[in-house]
């Protein structure tokens, strides 16, 4: 079954906003949409809020710019993810989204290299020999 068409006006702004950095894919997922390009999660909209990609090294970034993280409630507490909402001017157009856009890019390419490294590890270990039994 194919999934139905994103009609929701703001999910389509978003991957509008986002389109930058190539072709935006949003997906429904958890009552919200995930947004995607090539393949890599890059932001999220959620009570019709976009959130963003962040990590470590962009962090500070997001936060000097007075973006705020994405909370939701899980079991009576607040878990946050590594997600932030754009700057409000940079919901006005793609030019001004560009730099924030490039941004989750990073952080998404970031989240990407440990499992590709660990990937890269496990198929160029030299097989273990069993012990023979004896």
């Amino acid at each position: 079954m194919a999934a139905s068409p994103i009609t929701d006006p703001f999910v389509l702004h978003a991957c509008e906003l986002l389109a930058c950095l190539g072709p935006c894919r949003a997906v429904r997922m958890f009552g919200g949409y995930g947004l995607s390009v090539d393949g890599m999660n890059l932001g999220l909209v959620a009570w019709d809020t976009l959130y963003l990609k962040a990590c470590a090294e962009t962090e500070a970034t997001w936060q000097a710019a007075g973006c705020q993280p994405f909370v939701y409630e899980a079991r009576g507490k607040p878990m946050r993810l590594n997600y932030y909402t754009p700057p409000a001017e940079a919901l006005e157009s793609p030019a001004l989204m560009a730099p924030w856009a490039r941004l989750a890019l990073r952080a998404a390419l970031a989240a990407r290299k440990p499992a590709r490294r660990l990937a890269r590890k496990v198929a160029h270990a030299p097989a273990k020999k069993r012990p023979a039994k004896g």
